[in-house]
């Protein structure tokens, strides 16, 4: 677990002591009124539901589609969609910030500032160990991953132009709204710190794995998974640095074989039952060995600032 650096204890006093309980670990580190978790816990969820749907429609009457939620996604409505997430994820910290007068950094990390530097040390973490993941997935499992042939298409510059773009976006926002608000929400309503994390893991995780609408329980499992190691790292690391860069990185290559895998065409996201499958565990593994790393990371960080 994180240890704080000398004196920033007394600095993280000074940001809120109405709000934020400094002597506590990043994720069980607010105070509030036992209220106002269910209020974002029912709230925010219908934000992100009501933000896609919007968003698909407005795509819709753009482009002229007869059915913009049919589950084709084209490069307008995956744009959509990214900048839907990202926005409800900016909304989960505003309101937290108006219920509560929590900082906003305080969202992000509590004994330090934000790090760009471990940001880019674990976007580089995430990248190898999620693209030997996909491949191993490419060699055992390969009709698992839904890839065609590998085509260059208009529509294929288009997508990676999304992907590239607002994917990052998409990520952050689901790691603001899950893991910056919604797990220390639901951890302020115990005050014992283990129990508090565990709550706040459980909730935030099943959330996350229920927002993806997935009927099948492959698919199901393994976003609690991510929803669960993406909490880890954050309280691991005292931020959300780690969790950023795992889920930026996970999404934008996953997104870009998936779109220039598809034979050059649009793409289908369906995740009703029978669509996941045994592959999903090894990019589960590939979550586990991201909190194993962090955990490294960390626990070097805080010898050498001991030694220091």
């Amino acid at each position: 677990m994180h240890s704080p650096e000398p004196g920033a204890v007394d600095r993280a006093v000074r940001i809120g002591p109405s709000a934020v309980d400094p002597a506590r670990p990043f994720g069980a580190h607010l105070r509030m009124s036992w209220w106002k978790p269910f209020v974002l816990l029912v709230t925010l969820p219908v934000v992100l539901v009501l933000t896609q749907w919007l968003a698909f429609q407005l795509v819709g009457v753009v482009v002229g589609s007869d059915d913009p939620l049919s589950t084709e996604f084209t490069p307008e409505k995956s744009l959509a969609a990214n900048l839907a997430i990202g926005i409800t994820g900016v909304v989960a910290v505003l309101l937290l910030v108006w219920m509560t007068g929590v900082p906003w950094r305080a969202l992000f990390s509590l004994r330090r500032a934000f790090d760009g530097r471990r940001l880019a040390h674990y976007a580089i973490g995430a990248a190898l160990l999620v693209g030997a993941a996909m491949a191993v997935v490419a060699v055992v499992a390969p009709g698992s991953t839904g890839w065609t042939s590998f085509a260059i298409t208009g529509t294929t510059v288009a997508f990676l132009a999304v992907t590239l773009l607002t994917t990052p976006v998409q990520a952050a926002g689901e790691e603001l709204l899950f893991r910056s608000v919604l797990l220390p929400a639901a951890a302020s309503w115990l005050r014992a710190v283990r129990p508090a994390l565990a709550l706040g893991l459980v909730i935030s995780s099943l959330g996350f794995a229920a927002v993806h609408g997935s009927t099948d329980p492959w698919l199901a499992g393994y976003f609690a998974v991510v929803g669960f190691s993406t909490g880890l790292m954050m309280i691991i690391s005292g931020g959300t640095e780690a969790p950023i860069a795992f889920h930026v990185v996970n999404n934008v290559l996953a997104g870009v074989l998936n779109n220039v895998l598809a034979g050059g065409g649009t793409s289908t996201i369906d995740r009703a039952t029978d669509t996941g499958g045994p592959s999903l565990l090894i990019l589960a593994a590939a979550n586990v060995a991201m909190v194993a790393l962090v955990g490294m990371y960390e626990g070097r960080a805080h010898r050498e600032r001991t030694a220091g």
